[in-house]
């Protein structure tokens, strides 16, 4: 027997708070979770900052990963399997794509990536294509299989339907992160009838369809994904211990650049600081990691390192306001005058945040991000998008919504045992009393 179709002797299953049982029968799924690679997902939390604001949400990207695989698992092997739409060599690929789909985040993902301008889906394809145990694992089942993999990832495959189960308005990629993190941080936004929208998923051509009496189901997670984008993923306070992370690798990394010395030097974060991370280096990097810098950066000499670090690891974060550049950009621009004369650095201690989700959007040739959309499958077997069906999804298409937040060091601010007068002003115009 080939690898690629070698079953285990005995079925392993992770027991799995979301999916109840998370089951394993191949060789190669088994061997790709016991890589280093994969591994090191555990030490990555799924929702970044989130923890700071609700304390349950500790959760890593190895168990969503896990959870997005057994999705994929059930579609294939249970919804799928024996229709003709479906071609029964893909499920490999399928599996191995959805468990691999997040290897490539970085520590405190999203935040991590804009500070150092890259993208982790870059990092997934280099870890699953380069010298790693993971390629090893893959190469097993062929040659040209890392490649086949590492395309589905990139939506570069020929193998369009394949992409869509993993990336596309409603994946299991989704499906699995609002389930896990609603039940995580304890909201119940993230709640939909999951075995519903299992039940009426068919193959069709490129992409997955629903049955149109399904459409309810589909309604309720477009709503349920709206709604954990604004309660949970787009929190402030979340949002401020995010700013804080990501001022803290900006100043260490001007530092470097500026050659200061470090009592504790980066050494982890050199190639990333001279934006020339190599894989290797990359891989070194986990929240522990992370963490322990912060730590120890606290006994810099630099007063704005180890300010910020302090004020993440303790939780003192930043104050905000709703803010609206497009209106205020002069009270911006005053407020960076009277930051700057109180002593108050406004690059680091006065940031201004933007959040913006688009929850559901049909096909617009042409632009940014072009969005496959949902299709329904009508009992007489035409196909019709959507949002021509739904009135509720057709009220919130294509509709952006954006959040404008400006953040700032409240405590510093109440301190007048300097620059009183600044500081009195500064209050005023963030609309502060006392």
């Amino acid at each position: 027997m080939s690898y690629a179709m070698e079953k285990l002797r005995e079925e392993k299953v992770f027991k799995d708070p979301v999916h109840r049982y998370i089951h394993v029968r191949d060789r190669v799924i088994w061997d790709l979770v016991g890589t280093k690679e994969f591994q090191r997902l555990r030490r990555i939390k799924q929702l970044g900052t989130t923890f700071l604001t609700f304390h349950g949400a500790e959760h890593s990207r190895f168990s969503h990963s896990l959870g997005v695989y057994e999705i994929v698992r059930r579609i294939v092997d249970d919804v799928f399997q024996g229709k003709p739409e479906w071609d029964e060599s893909d499920r490999l690929l399928s599996l191995c794509a959805a468990l691999l789909h997040d290897l490539g985040h970085g520590p405190f993902s999203h935040a991590f990536e804009k500070v150092f301008q890259f993208d982790h889906e870059y990092f997934t394809q280099a870890i699953i294509k380069g010298d790693t145990e993971v390629n090893q694992v893959l190469r097993l089942v062929s040659a040209d299989f890392p490649k086949k993999v590492a395309e589905v990832i990139a939506k570069t495959s020929e193998k369009k339907l394949v992409i869509s189960l993993i990336s596309s308005q409603i994946d299991a990629d989704r499906m699995d992160y609002l389930l896990r993190d609603a039940y995580f941080t304890g909201v119940s936004y993230g709640h939909f009838d999951m075995e519903r929208i299992l039940r009426v998923m068919r193959p069709k051509e490129d992409q997955v369809v629903f049955k149109k009496s399904g459409m309810h189901a589909v309604e309720d997670y477009i709503m349920s994904r709206y709604q954990m984008y604004w309660q949970v993923y787009f929190h402030p306070v979340s949002r401020s211990g995010e700013v804080i992370l990501q001022k803290i690798l900006h100043r260490a990394k001007e530092l470097h650049e500026q050659f200061y010395h470090f009592k504790h030097e980066p050494k982890h974060f050199v190639t990333l600081f001279e934006g020339k991370p190599k894989l290797k280096d990359y891989l070194e990097l986990d929240e522990s990691v992370v963490l322990y810098y912060f730590h120890v950066w606290q006994e810099e000499d630099d007063p704005i390192l180890k300010d910020l670090c302090y004020r993440f690891l303790n939780r003192h974060l930043f104050k905000y306001i709703e803010f609206d550049p497009a209106t205020e950009y002069k009270k911006y621009m005053k407020l960076v005058t009277l930051f700057t004369e109180a002593g108050i650095n406004p690059e680091y201690y006065l940031v201004l945040d933007s959040s913006s989700d688009l929850p559901y959007d049909f096909y617009r040739p042409g632009e940014e991000e072009e969005r496959l959309p949902i299709q329904l499958s009508m009992s007489n077997g035409e196909i019709r998008e959507l949002s021509r069906q739904s009135e509720i999804v057709e009220a919130i298409s294509g509709k952006r919504r954006t959040d404008h937040k400006l953040y700032f060091p409240l405590d510093l601010l109440k301190d007048e045992s300097t620059k009183k007068n600044e500081k009195r002003q500064i209050k005023e115009l963030l609309g502060i009393n006392g």
